[in-house]
């Protein structure tokens, strides 16, 4: 049950009290799976009630949820449809969980269809994708019978559900391609093959980590699997010269680096912020400093290295934004957030190829914005 503060309804199947949202899903299932019934506005029969009684919602999680693998992300109410609903499909549909995994997730390799966006024209095409848990690393094909297109190692890439694709079932891969983010959007028809692929991934990136940390506790590394974009939407940003328009852009937060794009299916971003801690000078404010252009609700981000002014169509929006910004800059460092790689591989999109050839004479490469990620996920 995602919300156990609202348990208006049960299952008279399995025994267990549900959420409006649980309950949902779980009439979807039809009658000859789950039987949902209203605890205000049905009657429940004798026979309902004994089998409330004899089960009830422990008993359930330890008998249809005996054998969850710890990569399998367990939603939780404000998770997307497609995860919740697979969730619930896997427990009471399907069973995965009454027995050891054997799911396609959890084989050493996991290969199928997926439908892809093309970088160029924007349309969607069927491409091969093999996952491989002991090569550790995902590959797409465009023609089967020769190699890859893309080869990405699964240390680097990070999947995150989206629906920006028009399709309920979308996924958002991101990984790091000569020293930029690279994000590939892809949908399946069916919600479970799209919860498989983003499971394997999580499987495989536990298989990874398990090897470059064997001391680390598997609920230790789990944290690490895949994140979820803190925030995302539309905002305008305007260039450092007086005068500068203001132009529209789609505004990724992914934990310490702000993204910048012109579309929100972008294969590239045109610039990457990166976000330390506020006693090393970096801080949002509401407002645009005086002299510069406004725009609407307008707020100012400072980095040790550049001052960006960014607006947005609403109080609220600017609100919600400073308010994400703020909880990244303000939050305790994890190791992973500066290990030396990190900060040896940050750039600045603007001053980037002004200060390539300076950076490397003065051996300082610390601009603002993540390069690569080699060692990502060193802990200390």
């Amino acid at each position: 049950m995602f919300n156990f503060k609202d348990p208006l309804w049960a299952s008279t199947t399995f025994g267990v009290f549900l959420c409006t949202q649980c309950a949902s899903i779980h009439r979807q299932l039809t009658v000859s799976i789950s039987r949902v019934k209203s605890l205000k506005l049905d009657n429940l029969e004798q026979s309902h009630v004994a089998v409330m009684e004899e089960n009830g919602n422990k008993v359930a999680k330890d008998k249809y949820e005996k054998f969850v693998p710890p990569y399998y992300r367990r939603p939780k109410h404000d998770d997307v449809q497609v995860l919740k609903e697979q969730w619930i499909r896997a427990k009471y549909e399907r069973r995965e969980f009454m027995q050891p995994a054997s799911a396609c997730y959890a084989q050493n390799v996991m290969e199928g269809t997926l439908m892809k966006r093309g970088k160029k024209d924007g349309k969607f095409y069927p491409r091969l994708f093999v996952l491989s848990q002991a090569e550790g690393t995902l590959k797409y094909y465009v023609n089967e019978n020769k190699n890859p297109k893309t080869v990405i190692n699964v240390e680097y890439l990070n999947a995150t559900f989206c629906d920006k694709v028009m399709n309920p079932n979308g996924l958002q891969l991101t990984y790091l391609k000569d020293g930029y983010t690279r994000s590939i959007f892809v949908y399946t028809e069916k919600g479970k093959d799209i919860v498989d692929w983003y499971t394997a991934i999580r499987a495989a990136r536990l298989a990874r980590l398990q090897v470059a940390f064997p001391t680390k506790k598997i609920e230790e590394l789990v944290p690490f699997l895949t994140r979820d974009f803190i925030m995302e939407g539309e905002l305008h940003k305007t260039g450092p010269r007086v005068g500068d328009t203001y132009k529209k852009r789609w505004f990724i937060l992914d934990d310490r680096k702000l993204m910048y794009m012109e579309h929100p299916l972008d294969p590239y971003p045109k610039g990457e912020i990166f976000l330390g801690e506020k006693y090393q000078g970096y801080s949002v404010k509401p407002g645009i400093p005086p002299a510069l252009k406004e725009y609407k609700f307008g707020f100012t981000l400072i980095t040790p290295e550049r001052t960006w002014l960014i607006g947005a169509e609403t109080e609220e929006i600017r609100e919600n934004w400073i308010n994400a910004i703020n909880s990244v800059i303000e939050k305790q460092p994890q190791p992973q957030d500066y290990s030396e790689s990190w900060k040896n591989d940050l750039r600045n999109s603007y001053s980037y190829k002004k200060s390539r050839n300076s950076d490397r004479n003065s051996g300082s490469s610390f601009s603002g914005t993540l390069r690569k990620g080699k060692n990502f996920f060193s802990f200390a």
